[in-house]
């Protein structure tokens, strides 16, 4: 932090620092911007420079649909990037009076008739659920926001039993957060669901799933979170515990949609909220000098190359800690900065976004070249962040 020192003060009304004389007011000012306000929490941004690399990346995924398996329009995928876009949609109806992406997203939601993914109890199929809530609350229309409701209403109403031992081989392990991606996925809409009724089937549930995830993926020494059970003991090149960056990316972004859904006044909210300082703190650690944050966070060496999804996602989550408070800002903003200095540097003059890892469930290489709609969702959402600390 930097500071200035007060010398000597006069009769004459003016005031010695650092052996300048300058005016009684010009001095108090000096004390506030260098002291109160350290030049290292000072984002030296500009809202129409965030605006436009954000309408880059928005219209060239837009543009540039990606098909085929896990690329559904309901599915997990698809989802974190309509939740960037809604974000963004609603900035740019606020401020420009442009309602385009809102509209794309109806377009989307309509000719899926505002429904689930294809199973069950899986936290990816209701993720898109997400967005459909945020589009009620705008358009008041019941058609979006009953497949929600009633995908919900049958998990709460019909809990499974089933292991957080996560084995590919038999479905229904995947019928809990038994990943810790599932918890970017699922727990917002439940928590989205209780803010809108007040009933605490949804609050009731969320605690008791999300609790459950916590205390089996979180590991309370290295304070991040294992992908899922697989990797309890599995280890890095460099002897190190395996944590994957996306991973706790996703849990950092989920927790920043609870907090921001759950009501004020709710008691266990404070959980979710220690939880997220002392995950994003952790993490704010783990930045590369180069201002990502890489595929495995505790062996980056052996996978140097940028990772944008882990980055926008960590970043998203650490700006809105900063908004909201939660975290130090003289702390936070150097971090803040250095990631969005990034993100901006993987994105292409046409706004293709760079170097996503591509789907998968721990690290792995990633090239420029790679691209992937999540990783646009997270560019998004942490771009809006800014732009709301932005001068």
């Amino acid at each position: 932090m930097k500071t200035i020192e007060i010398l000597s003060k006069r009769n004459d009304g003016l005031t010695l620092v650092k052996g300048r004389r300058v005016k009684k007011g010009w001095a108090l000012f000096l004390l506030v911007s260098m002291f109160v306000l350290p030049l290292s929490a000072q984002p030296n941004w500009d809202k129409a420079d965030i605006k436009a690399i954000m309408k880059r990346v928005a219209d060239w995924q837009i543009a540039n649909p990606q098909k085929g398996a896990e690329h559904d329009d309901l599915d997990w995928t698809h989802a974190v990037l309509y939740m960037g876009m809604v974000d963004w949609a609603e900035l740019t109806e606020r401020t420009d009076g442009d309602s385009s992406y809102y509209k794309w997203l109806m377009k989307i939601g309509r000719r899926n008739h505002f429904q689930m993914g294809r199973w069950m109890y899986h936290a990816d199929f209701i993720a898109v659920g997400q967005t459909f809530i945020d589009l009620y609350k705008k358009y008041n229309d019941t058609n979006i926001i009953a497949p929600v409701m009633a995908r919900a209403n049958w998990v709460v109403d019909h809990p499974t039993n089933a292991t957080l031992e996560l084995d590919y081989s038999k479905r229904e392990t995947l019928s809990r957060w038994s990943w810790c991606d599932a918890l970017f996925m699922a727990p917002p809409v439940y928590a989205k669901l209780y803010s809108m009724t007040l009933d605490k089937k949804y609050l009731d549930f969320l605690n008791k799933e999300y609790r459950a995830s916590y205390d089996y993926l979180y590991d309370k020494e290295e304070k991040l979170f294992y992908r899922d059970c697989r990797y309890f003991k599995q280890k890095e090149a460099n002897g190190k515990k395996v944590f994957w960056g996306r991973g706790n990316g996703w849990v950092l972004g989920g927790l920043a949609e609870i907090l921001q859904a759950l009501p004020k006044d709710e008691v266990s909210r404070a959980f979710y909220k220690d939880l997220f300082v002392e995950l994003a703190t952790r993490v704010a650690e783990l930045q590369c000098p180069d201002g990502y944050w890489h595929a495995s966070l505790l062996d980056p060496a052996s996978y140097p190359s940028p990772e944008t999804s882990s980055t926008g996602l960590i970043t998203y989550a650490l700006a809105y800690g900063v908004n909201e408070g939660f975290l130090n800002k003289e702390q936070f903003m150097p971090v803040i900065e250095k990631a969005w200095k990034a993100l901006t540097d993987a994105v292409e003059a046409d706004g293709k976004l760079g170097y996503v890892q591509p789907i998968g469930a721990d690290p792995r290489k990633v090239t420029r070249d790679m691209t992937e709609v999540y990783g646009v969702g997270g560019f998004l959402l942490a771009g809006c962040q800014l732009y709301k600390m932005a001068k």
